[in-house]
């Protein structure tokens, strides 16, 4: 009886002492945010998106207390060996411009005198990446629109199918060659107005030069119709 009560004590005197050196290990827990265009936040270890796209990435240590640690974010697009972009803070960002899916990894070592713990390629072949898929580009713009404040068409744009543009200038032009308005942002767009006047209903010429996340260049001319007397309701134009 003696002897279990010795063993038991022993015990109860173990049992704390380790649970404190286990919590005294570092650990790391990777997590992602990534932000639109139109500023919508989504914590995500799998998203899906259109370039331009930020990611906002964080270690998440914990338990680093007296150990130095040292981090390396490793960017990596999908079946290539070698990494296109390493970071090496605790929290970094990132703006994703190419298409393709791209993986994210985070190695940590942690290192106080001869111990050392390390979070590297034993560590993140049995947990998953962070991954990011990044769309290929679409742009396409209309041939007309009606800036007559019905809420409807009243803004010459891009149409709202496009995706992963990474460089955008439009400009709009009269049937003399003057130009009247210019956006670089294929969310943006005209409003039928030169100088803070209305134009006339007609006819007029678009200019756009674009470049997608995954190379592809856009040269688009064409022709657009202002057309101040049509309505969304009845479908016809007053004229």
């Amino acid at each position: 009886m003696m002897i279990n009560r010795v063993l038991l004590l022993i015990i109860l005197i173990i049992l704390p002492v380790c649970q404190i050196l286990a919590d005294d290990v570092p650990t790391i827990n990777p997590v992602a945010i990534f932000v639109d265009q139109n500023g919508n936040e989504e914590e995500s270890s799998n998203f899906s998106g259109s370039a331009p796209l930020k990611g906002i990435f964080h270690a998440n240590a914990e338990n680093v207390g007296a150990y130095q640690a040292v981090y390396e974010w490793r960017f990596t697009l999908e079946g290539q060996d070698k990494p296109y972009l390493v970071r090496y803070d605790p929290d970094t960002e990132y703006t994703f411009s190419k298409a393709g899916t791209h993986n994210i990894v985070l190695y940590a070592t942690f290192v106080q005198g001869s111990d050392t713990i390390s979070f590297t390629q034993d560590f993140w072949s049995e947990v998953s990446p962070i991954r990011v898929t990044i769309s290929e580009s679409l742009l396409e713009m209309p041939n007309a629109f009606s800036p007559n404040n019905d809420d409807h068409n009243d803004v010459y744009r891009a149409k709202k199918n496009y995706k992963s543009l990474v460089e955008f200038h439009a400009s709009i032009f009269n049937r003399w060659g003057q130009k009247l308005y210019e956006w670089d942002d294929p969310s943006g767009g005209w409003d039928g107005k030169y100088k803070g006047k209305d134009v006339k209903e007609g006819v007029y010429f678009v200019v756009v030069n674009a470049k997608g996340a995954d190379g592809r260049v856009y040269h688009i001319r064409k022709d657009v119709n202002l057309l101040r007397g049509y309505t969304e309701r009845t479908g016809s134009s007053g004229y």
